[in-house]
Parts: C-alpha cells; structure tokens; sequence
C-alpha cells in the first residue's frame, strides 16, 4: 500500500544533534550502554523543511490500525525513499513519522549503501532519525543474496550495542566495533566505546587495535574515509626499520588533502648511524591528463668509514613531472631531475635500477600541433655522473666525482608528416631547428652557448607491383655552427673549442625494397600431433636497404652535444630477413583472414598443406598479419650492414670508439673502432611457447672481430600461483674515454638475474619469493651485487610482508636491511616495504 504524508522530505540533507533522549524508546539491559546515562545519547535536530510530499510504502501479512497508526505484522516491509525497513513486527504512525519494530529488523539503502539489522529499533522517517539495538551493519556495501559486493572504495562493517541515526546518513555507534573484514569472524576489529559515522569518514577515540583478537595498538584518535571521493589530513603510522649501515631508523610523515584534486606529503626519517633524511611529496590531478608531481629527499648524513677512510654520502635528489593541455593540439610537459651526487643515489636508493642509473635527463617543452606539422620549444639537460672514488687514507681526500653536462637552452623545433604534393604520389617532409647548446665535462667546457641551426627536407616516392614495394627518397641538410672543434686531434685528447663557425651540408639517397612475404602453411597430420592440435603458418620477409650520404668533409670538426652531430658520409647496404611461426587450433578452420593494409589480394587457409602463398606488404609495417584465431609463436629477425665507404669519408678514428647515426641506428652497442666493412650481425628473437611462457634472445655477433659484442637473454615463466624470470646480459663493446690519460678499452659487463616466487599479493594464502643480481665478472668485487628475500601472508583482509635485502655495491655499499609492511583492507598500509620494491 502507498501512504502519503504532508511532512517534509530531509533525506539527503544535514542536521545537528542534542543530548535529549528520545521518549518512549524500548530499553533493555542487555542493549542499553553502562552509566553515565542516557543523556549523553543524542537526537537529530530537524532542519527546516524543503518539501510537502513523503510517500511510504508497505508490504505485510496482516494490518490493523488504531487511529492514525498502522499495525503491520508477518513478513514486513516498508519502503521510504531509497530506504528498505523490514521486520517481524511494525507500528507506524502516518501523522508522527514514528516506526517501531521488533524481531529480524533489517534496514538497508541511502546514499553510502548503509545495510544494518538489529534486534528491535525506532525510527522517524520524516525526521530521518532512528536507534536500534544489538546492530551488525556494513558501510559501502552492497548485498547480493549470499554475498556482500563493494559499492565503494572504502567500505567497513560495523557492530554495536546501540546505533543512533542522528540524520540521513550520519550514525554514532556505542560500545562497538568497525572492521572491513567479513563476520562475525572479523582478521582485525577497532574497538571504541563511541563512533561517529557521517558522509564523510568515521570518527573514534581512545580506540583499541585488535589482530586475531589480541590487542595491538591503543589509538587516541583515528578515522577512516566513507566516501570514496574524500581524503583527509593528519599523520601517518611511524616507521620503523633497520640497516646495517643505516642502523636503527624510525620515520614519519604528515599528510595534507589540499583539495579533491591536491595533496602534499611531508616527513623525515632518522638514521641511528647516519644522521636525518629529509622527504616530500607534492601531487596534482587535473582534468584530462593534466598533472604534477613533485619529489625530494635529501639526507644530512654525519659520514662513514670504509676500508678505514671516511666517506660522506649526503646529497640531494628534486624530481618535478607535469603536463597541461592548453587545448587538444597544444600543450607543455616537464620532467626535470636535480640530482646533487650519484653517490647518494647509490647509497640510499631503495631499488637497485634507480641505484646504478647515473644518467639523468631534464626536459621542458611545448609543442602545438596542426594539420601534419609541429612547431616546439625545449630546454633539455643530461647530467652523467660517475662514481667518486675512497679516499686511500682517512686523510687523503676522495677523487672528486666525474660528471658530464649537455644543455639545450633552448631549441626551436619544427617537424611535419609527409605530405602529398599535389596528386603525384610525391611526398615531402622537413625537420628544422635551432638551439643553443653548451657542453662541460672533466678538463673541457664550451666557451658559453654554441649556437646550432639545422634544417632536413626530404622528398619521397613509393610504388609497388604484384607484390613488391618500394620506396625511394632524396635528402639534403644544412648545418650551421657558431664555433668549430680543433683538428686534427688524437684518438685519446680532449676537445678544444675553436671561435671559429662550421658549416656542414649533405646529399642523402635512399632505396628501400621490400619483396612479397612468403607464407606456408603446414596442417598435415603430423605438424597437428607435434603442436597438440594446431596448424603452422610460416612466413618469411625479405628487406633491402640502400643508403648514400655525401658531403660531410668535415666531421670531426663538429663539436658533440647530440645525434644532430654525428651525421656522417655513407655508403651502405642493409640487407635483412625477419621469419615468423603462427599457430591456430584445428577447430577454428576454415576462416577468412582479415585483410590487412596496402595489400591487393587476400588469402583463405587453405585445406591443402605446403600452400604457398604472397601478399603485399606495405614498407612502413614488417609484421606479417596472423590468421583469424592464430597466435605468434616465434619471431626471428636477421639484420646486417655492409659498408662500401669503410673509414666514412674520414671520420673513423683508429684506437677509439665511432659513433655515427647510421651506427646508432643500426644497433646500440657500439662497434667501430677502425675502418670495416661489414658490421656485426644483429638479432632478434622471440619466443611465445604458451600464455604462461616468454622467451627473448637478442645479440649482436661481430663476425670481424669474432665475438658477441652483446649478449641478452630474458625469460618469463607463470602458471598460477608460481612465477619465475631469468635475465642474462653479456657486453664485450668497445669502451669510452673519461678524462686524459683514463680509458677504457672494453666495457665489460656480464651480470645474470634471478626471480622465483610463488604467490600472489592480491590473492589469501602464503608467498614467498627470492631474487639475486649476480655479477658474473667478478673481479674486485663480491659475486653477488643484490639479493632479497620477501615473504608474506594473506588473511581476507589484511596482509603481513617481511623482507631482507642485500646490496654489494662495491665501496660505495655494502648493506643489509630489514623491510616489513601490514596492509588492512581499504583502509591502507604501514611499514617500510614499499609496493614498488615488492617481488610479486
């Protein structure tokens, strides 16, 4: 039935609360609280009404009524807004508003999904007031039948003695609990003889922290988000941990929700050995991908022996990234790095990438972009840094750090698509800059900004027949320098700036062809048993690369600040190969291929094996399109370079290691130290065995000086819970000068990784997981350059991860730490353990 009401409607609205009970409310001595009394049990003060109409619906058994007020009996609902009120027994007073009902009551709705029952309460639906009785309820939480679903970000469950709705969703829960762990059998419980709940957080003091039932931690005063869209201020758990070269640490951080959009974290960390770090963090969410996000530590270190030498580590580290879209084409982007000493970041660095990455690079620019053209400004930094040296005596000081710095202050870019002239098929493109540049490394500085203007147009033409394409294209580019480097100079001295300007042009000529991709396809009997049910599609494709740049006479007079710089004279063929192998499950034939881009005929799988058959591929992509319902299994690409102008039209140096673009291009380990004709063979393999399985082979065989000049293998393995990787990375390069009279011939690298775990950190139940950096070299130094161990167990709701962690970074580290961390379901994590640095 529907009744309606003239009474104002204030779900949805805020009130305040008095301590006056309410009259005629059922007690008991099992429900009610201890002394002081009941006056300390507040009711909502109605605000002022907003509308006339209330409807109320009910559904029941049996009815009665006296007066105004309505007896409902049986199985009992009533339905008030978004509100569900259901009970063994209601009365209802249509001109009051007062409910009162006994046996299972159970109500459920409003705004944060609010689903409680107790064993008897009174309401007033038209004041949105109300108190039960021996409650267990859930906040953000929706029932589904025999399950409870999240309708938040933040949901809790909660009990209490006595519950007192003092307005539309704000509760004061008395002599209760709140947990977000299922009950009655709740992994964790905060206990509190009061609780103020509203549509913003949950409020307690003088709280208990119970694991397992056992009390933990006394609490003055916590709260806990309900609305998912809020956050709050205030401090964060201390932290406390251990080092072996930090010694005992103890840290804490204040936490400050600006806005929805704004926050800032502040905090310090003391190192019992070492002295105060110092850390914040500053982030910004905009609309679209506007953003900011700001970091900096430093640490105030006190110094530490080694090897009876004193080292002083301190330093600091600034790193501020942010994008702001002015519209659609336009926008400006930052990521800008201040790092005061690598030594520092070595030390103290919590993950070993970020310990041993000493190259930083610091952009700023924006672009606007129209119609296939882009016009940008930048200002770039790169700063490599070097490790300092020990001190040989407590005495002798150490060998200051060795850092290079290339500026880019700033550089006007322009850049477009191709573009079709008229409707010939001809199309051209143009790159052009200008940029102030400057260069400071041990024993060498430029003499202020060198100023560099560069401008490359090219034009291209692209045809294909029955299958073959190619694309040919003609280039030239002029480059004007302010100032000029000496020559002739030996492999091994250092650069000396000359006032003097430079000019350099070139012709460039390309021809790329690509031939049609040959495809096979195996579906006898036999290839179906050896790959347990599926066809094999192979396909081959053939590439051919000829390139020719003349005109750069006067190369090692250009002074180096980027790849604009080591443009060359060429000669070149690139002649290559790439294979690949498909699998498709029997059952999904016959079906038709997609048909791909640029091709001119498409092909069915056919039921005949050893089918072969060609498509057109276009230039720009190399990868053969997989049949309907297929996978990749391999692929296999095959590259060389032979090189006709073997010393470059004289810009090859014996003694010293060549780089050039078309080198650098071509592959990123270094290869020229003389003149050659032929460069080392690259490849590149990929290994897909199944959804559970990956396997990657890349190396680069240098046929003339008969070894692998880089050597890397990855492998990734999971099946359920169990996960492992293996990474091997072998460099045997030519090495890099420093400083005068300090070279390095080689650069030797041979270091193999391990990872094995089982477990999951989002999943209940055990994990344990190990990893280990072995450097295989192992000349001066120990084996192992870092090792963990992590473990870690999973309840419903909450989470313990312990760890140990092991660095050997020569000198510089040598330590052994300690991590843990205790997560509690939506509410958040304590601990030193960061996420970032987990195994699993």
């Amino acid at each position: 039935m529907v009744l309606a009401a003239s009474h104002p409607h204030l779900w949805g609205q805020q009130v305040t609360s008095q301590a006056t009970p309410l009259e005629g409310e059922p007690q008991s001595s099992s429900s009610l609280p201890d002394e002081p009394g009941r006056t300390r049990y507040p009711v909502a003060e109605v605000l002022p009404p907003t509308d006339d109409t209330t409807e109320v619906t009910t559904q029941e058994d049996t009815l009665s009524r006296n007066g105004s007020v309505l007896i409902l009996d049986g199985d009992v609902e009533v339905d008030y807004r978004d509100r569900v009120v259901k009970a063994d027994h209601i009365e209802y007073d249509q001109d009051t508003g007062d409910l009162t009902a006994t046996g299972h009551l159970h109500v459920s709705g409003g705004a944060n999904h609010e689903d409680l029952t107790a064993s008897h309460g009174t309401m007033n639906l038209k004041k949105q007031t109300a108190t039960f009785y021996d409650v267990n309820g859930s906040v953000g939480m929706k029932n589904g039948g025999h399950t409870l679903t999240y309708s938040s970000s933040n949901p809790f469950l909660f009990t209490g003695r006595m519950v007192v709705r003092t307005g539309p969703q704000a509760y004061e829960i008395y002599d209760g609990s709140l947990t977000t762990c299922q009950l009655p059998h709740p992994d964790w419980m905060l206990y509190a003889g009061k609780f103020a709940v509203d549509s913003e957080k949950v409020k307690a003091q003088n709280s208990t922290f119970r694991l397992m039932n056992i009390p933990i931690l006394f609490l003055p005063y916590v709260t806990h988000p309900v609305d998912s869209e809020q956050r709050q201020s205030g401090l964060m758990i201390p932290v406390p941990g251990y080092s072996s070269t930090k010694g005992f640490t103890l840290g804490e951080e204040v936490y400050w929700a600006i806005n929805r959009s704004t926050d800032l974290t502040v905090g310090a960390q003391y190192y019992s050995l070492r002295g105060w770090e110092q850390s914040a963090t500053f982030r910004y969410r905009g609309l679209g991908n506007n953003f900011a996000k700001a970091r900096y530590t430093g640490l105030l270190d006190r110094g530490i022996f080694t090897n009876g030498a004193y080292l002083n580590q301190g330093g600091e580290d600034a790193l501020f990234t942010g994008r702001h879209d002015f519209s659609a084409a336009t926008r400006v982007v930052g990521d800008v790095e201040y790092l005061s000493s690598y030594a520092y970041r070595e030390a103290f660095a919590e993950n070993f990438s970020v310990a041993v990455s000493s190259d930083i690079l610091s952009i700023l620019y924006g672009v606007h972009e129209w119609d296939g053209y882009a016009a940008s400004a930048r200002v770039d930094r790169y700063q490599g840094l070097k490790m300092t040296a020990v001190a040989a005596t407590p005495t002798t000081p150490a060998t200051p750090e060795e850092e290079v710095r290339i500026f880019h202050a700033p550089s006007l870019d322009f850049s477009s698509t191709e573009h079709e002239i008229g409707r010939t098929g001809l199309m051209w493109s143009v790159e052009a800059s200008h940029a102030g540049l400057s260069r400071v490394q041990p024993n060498f500085s430029t003499g202020g900004l060198t100023q560099r203007f560069d401008v490359h147009p090219e034009l291209s033409y692209a045809l294909g027949l029955d299958g073959w394409r190619v694309r040919a294209s003609v280039g030239a580019r002029e480059t004007a320098y302010s100032r000029s480097r000496q020559v002739p100079y030996d492999p091994g001295a250092l650069p000396v700036e000359l006032p003097a300007s430079l000019n350099r042009s070139d012709a460039e000529v390309e021809l790329d062809l690509r031939a049609p991709v040959v495809e096979r396809t195996f579906d006898s009997s036999s290839v179906e048993k050896l790959f347990h049910g599926n066809d094999v599609k192979h396909t081959i494709e053939p590439e051919l690369t000829y390139r020719y740049v003349t005109g750069v006479n006067n190369f090692l007079s250009a002074l180096r600040f980027d790849d604009v710089d080591i443009v060359s004279n060429t000669n070149e063929l690139e002649y290559g190969v790439t294979q690949r192998l498909f699998l498709r499950p029997v059952k999904n034939r016959p079906c038709k291929e997609a048909a791909p881009l640029n091709m001119t005929q498409t092909h069915n799988w056919d039921d005949d094996s050893q089918t072969v058959q060609t498509r057109q591929q276009g230039v720009s992509g190399k990868d053969s399109q997989p049949s309907c319902g297929s996978r990749p299994l391999i692929s296999w690409r095959l590259t060389q370079k032979y090189f006709f102008n073997e010393n470059f039209g004289g810009a090859v140096l014996n003694g010293r290691r060549n780089i050039f673009d078309t080198t650098l291009n071509f592959s990123g380990i270094a290869f020229l130290t003389e003149p050659r004709a032929i460069s080392p063979l690259v490849s590149r393999m990929r290994v897909r065995t199944s959804s559970h399985m990956d396997v990657e082979w890349d190396f680069d065989l240098d046929t003339g000086a008969k070894k692998f000049t880089s050597n890397n293998v990855l492998v990734d393995v999971h099946e359920n819970n169990v996960f492992a990787g293996l990474s091997y990375a072998r460099l045997n390069a030519p090495g890099r000068f420093y400083t005068e009279g300090v070279t390095s011939a080689v650069s030797n690298f041979n270091q193999l990784r391990l990872l094995l775990g089982y477990g999951s950190p989002t999943k209940p139940g055990l994990g344990v997981a190990g990893n280990v950096g072995l450097d295989l070299n192992a000349n001066n130094t120990g084996l192992v350059q870092y090792g963990a161990v992590q473990g870690s167990y999973n309840w419903d709701c909450c989470g313990f991860s312990v760890e140990v962690r092991k660095y050997e970074l020569g000198s510089v580290r040598n330590e052994t730490t300690e991590r843990f961390n205790f997560t509690l379901l939506n509410i958040g994590t304590a601990g030193n353990l960061r996420r970032a640095a987990s195994l699993f």
